[in-house]
């Protein structure tokens, strides 16, 4: 059963539709807008990885190259990667949050160095 994209040229939205045969000739419309002024986009291939591969690609030291440990935006950019990377969501807002509490408390110990001298 396939599943194709599509993009409206009435309303620039994509949607994607799942034919139950590869002769299913219903006509195509908009999820959103209802137009038939659509158009097939070409879509992403998936591979899919199993588990044991995907931690043999988590252990190449490669991955792990341009990261600043003192850096929490740079950590971040790596949790996000290493999320995708496994197949999970981290969730930008969780891991941006966590950025914004690091970037305090480094300013903070920071601001308590410069007082303490």
């Amino acid at each position: 059963m396939p599943i194709y994209e599509y993009r409206c040229q009435e309303c620039g939205k994509k949607f994607e539709l799942l034919f139950l045969s590869f002769h299913d000739t219903s006509p195509i419309q908009c999820k959103y807008c209802q137009s038939q002024n659509v158009r097939r986009l070409v879509s992403r291939v998936r591979v899919l990885k199993s588990e044991e591969s995907r931690l043999e690609s988590l252990a190449d030291p490669s991955k792990l190259s341009g990261i600043d440990e003192k850096d929490p935006r740079s950590i971040a950019r790596w949790v996000k990667k290493m999320g995708k990377e496994m197949g999970e969501d981290v969730g930008d807002d969780v891991v941006d949050q966590m950025v914004e509490d690091a970037m305090e408390e480094k300013e903070k110990n920071k601001q308590d160095t410069t007082d303490t001298e």
